[in-house]
């Protein structure tokens, strides 16, 4: 059991700490490279694990992976290191605790026979409670960088959840092996999309935003899906999904803490209430099992 909770703890943290390497990313490279270079070191360390466990395809739907990859990487990689320039770590972090409502109001739509239930709707409403909270202090200021930095991790976080209600679609494959073939596709399309918006050249990384982005793909794309794929396998996906927690609340202590973010009442707040919302759509899903 012990295994079981390191390995939780393992995914919280790695995920939970991507928002930190993010920003340092951000400081002298274009999103757009930062989401190109975290994809592409992600699919690389993928395929490196994928071959040590002799793990193969069964089938090559690359049109499926690409579109998947389009919206569980493409999209959100680039979004989200773009509103970070504009967004402490601790908000981005809670933002994308969002992921669990748009998966709930979204699967009527994408899943067969999915509907969505009181406690489902209920937390939706909770977390939109959260949002409401943690951007309390601007309400009023009008439009500014902030709030278009806060609507793009939104955004990533919608994309996000569309991609996990389809990558059910290929459930016949090894999890890893779909995790490594979105990257792939994902790889592609943003060495395209870098290349064409910030040529290299355009710009100068230093070696912190270089490591940075090393780290997002080693670690945060790559290592994290072996160790989530190992906690499924010895734990259940309920207890897994127990670092939709965690991943927020390592964000925020780790902004907190490394950081040095000065953080506001209405922040602590708000990341209370959106872990509620998760508690309550958790509950509400073991119900339904």
């Amino acid at each position: 059991m012990l295994k079981n909770y390191l390995f939780l703890w393992g995914v919280g943290l790695i995920w939970g700490s991507q928002f930190l390497f993010q920003q340092k990313a951000v400081a002298t490279l274009p999103p757009v490279w930062v989401g190109a270079g975290r994809a592409l070191v992600g699919a690389l360390t993928l395929l490196l694990v994928c071959r040590f466990l002799h793990l193969k395809s069964r089938q090559r739907q690359w049109g499926k992976y690409h579109l998947i990859g389009l919206l569980e990487a493409t999209l959100p990689f680039v979004a989200v290191a773009w509103g970070q320039q504009y967004l402490d770590t601790a908000v981005a972090a809670i933002l994308m605790g969002t992921i669990p409502f748009f998966a709930v109001l979204l699967s009527p739509l994408l899943v067969k026979g999915a509907r969505i239930t009181l406690a489902g709707l209920l937390s939706v409403l909770v977390g939109f409670a959260g949002l409401l909270v943690l951007f309390s202090p601007q309400l009023g200021q009008g439009v500014n960088a902030g709030l278009w930095g806060a609507l793009a991790i939104i955004g990533a976080s919608a994309c996000f959840a569309v991609a996990l209600l389809l990558l059910k679609r290929l459930d016949n494959e090894p999890p890893l092996i779909v995790a490594r073939n979105v990257l792939i596709a994902a790889s592609n399309q943003l060495l395209v999309m870098a290349l064409l918006s910030a040529p290299l050249g355009s710009f100068q990384a230093t070696p912190e935003a270089l490591g940075s982005v090393a780290y997002l793909g080693v670690m945060c794309a790559g290592i994290v899906y072996l160790l989530y794929m190992i906690l499924i396998q010895k734990a259940g996906p309920v207890f897994a999904s127990l670092s939709n927690y965690l991943v927020p609340l390592v964000g925020v202590v780790l902004a907190a803490t490394l950081n040095h973010e000065q953080l506001a009442g209405t922040t602590w707040v708000a990341l209370m209430v959106i872990l509620g919302a998760v508690a309550i759509n958790q509950l509400g899903s073991k119900k339904a099992a």
